[in-house]
């Protein structure tokens, strides 16, 4: 079997902020959204990958709103890939998921994100990342999923324990 030069060819990344892009601001002595998402550019150098790297809104996932998923479900619907990986913020993932899953059913979509920025500890969101790409690499059946602390499930079969602070199945 042939090699792809580029295992991601034919799967765009977009990132929407959250936890994951969050970088430390010296002056204002607070963390931030990284706009440019130097976070996933780094994985994706180190992957010695390429892929499409769309940045949109740019925000905690505590501060998206209906006009922000409006604008994510628009994105995928206009991308030539029908695989899609989304770096979006843990909060309110399963509520963009389920957007995603009304308005883009005739996609594969993963989101990932994490509970520690990047910039702070690579390890979770890297594994995190990394799991999503897995998922996409290896399925094809369209859907919108999650990918967190070692499992990818359906949006709807995985929810935030906020007690333990990492994902589990849904009850």
């Amino acid at each position: 079997m042939p090699r792809l030069s580029n295992p991601l060819e034919g799967i765009a990344i977009l990132s929407t902020g959250g936890t994951f892009n969050k970088i430390y601001d010296p002056i204002a002595g607070e963390l931030r959204v990284d706009p440019h998402s130097q976070a996933v550019q780094e994985l994706l150098k180190h992957w010695k990958c390429q892929a499409p790297l769309i940045n949109i809104i740019g925000k905690d996932s505590l501060e998206m709103n209906e006009e922000d998923r409006r604008l994510l479900a628009q994105t995928v619907q206009e991308r030539p890939e029908r695989k899609i990986l989304i770096v979006h913020g843990t909060d309110t993932m399963d509520l963009s998921g389920a957007h995603l899953a009304r308005h883009c059913p005739d996609r594969q979509i993963v989101l990932a994100g994490a509970m520690i920025p990047y910039s702070i500890d690579p390890v979770e969101a890297t594994a995190n990342f990394a799991s999503a790409i897995g998922w996409l690499l290896g399925n094809d059946a369209p859907g919108v999923f999650i990918a967190m602390h070692g499992l990818v499930l359906p949006y709807d079969r995985i929810v935030k324990d906020r007690e333990k602070g990492i994902f589990v199945h849904k009850a």
